[in-house]
């Protein structure tokens, strides 16, 4: 049974993706500043948010190299609980890879992301971003991804495109 932690800081690294796309004024679907900023002004916690950018890409673009950037990134932080926004597509390959390649040590590390940007009405960008805070709190250390109402660890998880959801 996992123990409830109750943690000061949790760090965000935002690495783009469908969650942090906007709509620009040119009709193009583009990457800007992370979602988790606004959505998270919202919350009443007494939990602080680092949140830090990171790469800015959609996840079709992301490469060995973006990803081990992500890792340097996560090694280099200081806190034990880690949210990494992330595009859905590639977001399966680059927890397996983070699991491969981090020095986790006690760190909780959970990928998270969207079907719909965080500035559309629809979007479940806030849904899956407080279940991932949530899993923050009751996970061993290790990778997941917290999508669909579900978590899974990083070598069991893939993207089902046709019904758009995550499964194990």
């Amino acid at each position: 049974m996992s123990t409830i932690k109750n943690p000061d800081v949790i760090t965000i690294l935002a690495t783009g993706g469908t969650i942090d796309k906007f709509y620009s004024v040119a009709g193009t679907l583009d990457i800007g500043k992370p979602a988790a900023h606004d959505v998270l002004s919202r919350v009443l916690t007494d939990i602080r948010f680092d949140i830090r950018a990171l790469i800015g890409k959609d996840s079709l673009d992301m490469t060995d190299e973006d990803r081990a950037e992500l890792v340097a990134a996560l090694d280099a932080v200081e806190h034990d609980q880690v949210l990494i926004t992330h595009g859905t597509d590639t977001m399966s390959e680059s927890a397996r890879y983070i699991a491969e390649h981090a020095e986790l040590g006690s760190k909780v590390v959970v990928l998270t992301g969207a079907m719909q940007p965080a500035v559309m009405a629809h979007s479940d960008a806030g849904f899956n971003l407080g279940a991932a805070i949530s899993a923050l709190n009751l996970l061993e250390p290790g990778v997941y991804i917290s999508m669909s109402g579900r978590i899974f660890p990083a070598h069991t998880v893939r993207k089902d495109r046709a019904r758009g959801i995550f499964e194990g």
